[in-house]
């Protein structure tokens, strides 16, 4: 496998385990063994476990604003209900890839560390930035859009959707924060507990 190829391979791993396991409680160790690669080349490919995750932060923050810009690029900064509801349903599609929109917590929860704290802050105001110079949204809408971004993360790492059929108050929050997604975060998480 060219080396290109083994990297992304391996970046792909370790938003996987990082979103799972988060940042302290992942080991470079873990992320190989997932990759099928040793951990020597992990660490000799990336260094630490800190640049690691620095890389899987800012592979998920590039491929949430390269989805956020290509709505925006298909449908213009217009009408800005039909546009954040595109937006949040194009996010809700990066549930797919759980480890993805997961790793981006860890790195919000990290903000006092002198390394990734930094990291995370700027990324999340290029998301902002993103939102409201390309998307031409105002603050409160900004504001209103990211926290309920950060409500449906908040669902997937708590694994609500798995009392979605048994819970009538899991389902009337899953529902209330994803009308039309809930059918797929159900399903995700299924697929996950398998």
């Amino acid at each position: 496998m060219p080396a290109g190829e083994r990297r992304e391979s391996i970046l792909e791993a370790a938003t996987a385990v990082f979103g799972e396991r988060g940042y302290v409680g992942t080991t470079t160790d873990a992320v190989a063994k997932a990759a099928g690669v040793s951990q020597p080349y992990v660490v000799r490919m990336f260094g630490t476990k800190e640049q690691l995750f620095l890389e899987v932060l800012q592979r998920a923050l590039d491929r949430l604003l390269a989805t956020f810009r290509g709505v925006i690029a298909e449908h213009g900064p217009g009408g800005k209900e039909a546009l954040g509801a595109l937006i949040g349903n194009a996010y809700a599609d990066l549930l797919r890839d759980r480890g993805l929109l997961l790793s981006l917590m860890q790195a919000f929860m990290l903000g006092a560390d002198p390394v990734i704290g930094p990291a995370a802050r700027a990324g999340l105001l290029e998301v902002y930035a993103v939102l409201r110079d390309e998307a031409g949204f105002t603050s409160d809408e900004a504001d209103a859009f990211l926290s309920h971004g950060m409500m449906l993360n908040t669902l997937v790492a708590i694994g609500m959707a798995g009392s979605y059929e048994t819970d009538p108050s899991a389902r009337e929050l899953i529902d209330a924060c994803a009308p039309s997604k809930a059918p797929l975060i159900v399903r995700l998480a299924k697929q996950h507990r398998a």
